[in-house]
């Protein structure tokens, strides 16, 4: 998308959204995948609530941060075991949380444009952009493998820059806190999702406007905020 598209009288012009825990209910799975890819690598076992701490960051970083110890071969099987659990192998359902197209067709109807800031890799978000069909829904994508990973904002700003607007025009919405950290470090308002992986504790530490605990609470406040 360019930045050819007209301004509305919102505050926020864009809402960036963090994808899994935030709009996809993949918690769980995400988990699930790396226990699989880690036993299977023979890398320490390690905890679903520490696992749970590093979703939101690019797949690199979060194994170097799991397993510091970890192997440059060791990093490569594990990349490559957890995509494949993610994408066919894991039993642990991933979907929309409830109400979300709704949601995404109230806010394109209020002129918001739609956009994603996400540690996927562009395959993995691609591959759940089609299979979920919506695509179409939103404006422009960025991931961590072709920026870099959170919370350095740099996707933030790629996202501005092709729109063409500033930080104070712009929402981020995540679930972790390195989406709101991500989103501070360049003045950007951060509205914290206590839906997915991190605590509501962690996301008000990291400077949350506010907390909210689904999609539908999520409308109302950017109605009357946004």
């Amino acid at each position: 998308m360019t930045s050819n598209f007209n301004q509305t009288k919102n505050k926020y012009q864009v809402i960036i959204f963090d994808w899994d825990g935030t709009l996809v209910d993949s918690t769980a799975r995400i988990v699930d995948s790396l226990q699989m890819a880690s036993s299977e690598v023979g890398l320490p076992k390690l905890t679903n609530h520490q696992l749970q701490q590093i979703i939101g960051l690019g797949l690199p970083e979060a194994l170097k941060k799991l397993w510091p110890l970890i192997s440059s071969e060791q990093l490569q099987q594990m990349s490559a075991l957890y995509s494949a659990n993610f994408s066919t192998h894991s039993d642990v359902h991933a979907d929309f949380f409830p109400k979300a197209h709704e949601f995404f067709e109230e806010l394109r109807g209020l002129g918001y444009v739609l956009a994603v800031a996400t540690g996927k890799t562009r395959r993995g978000l691609d591959e759940m952009l089609d299979g979920m069909a919506v695509r179409d829904v939103f404006d422009i994508t960025r991931c961590a493998d072709e920026t870099t990973s959170k919370p350095d904002p740099h996707m933030l700003k790629e996202i501005l820059t092709v729109l063409g607007l500033s930080s104070e025009q712009a929402l981020m919405v995540g679930d972790t806190s390195f989406d709101l950290d991500m989103a501070k470090a360049i003045d950007m308002d951060a509205v914290g999702m206590t839906h997915g992986a991190h605590e509501s504790d962690i996301l008000l530490a990291s400077g949350a406007s506010a907390l909210c605990q689904d999609l539908n609470v999520l409308l109302d406040w950017i109605k009357e905020n946004g």
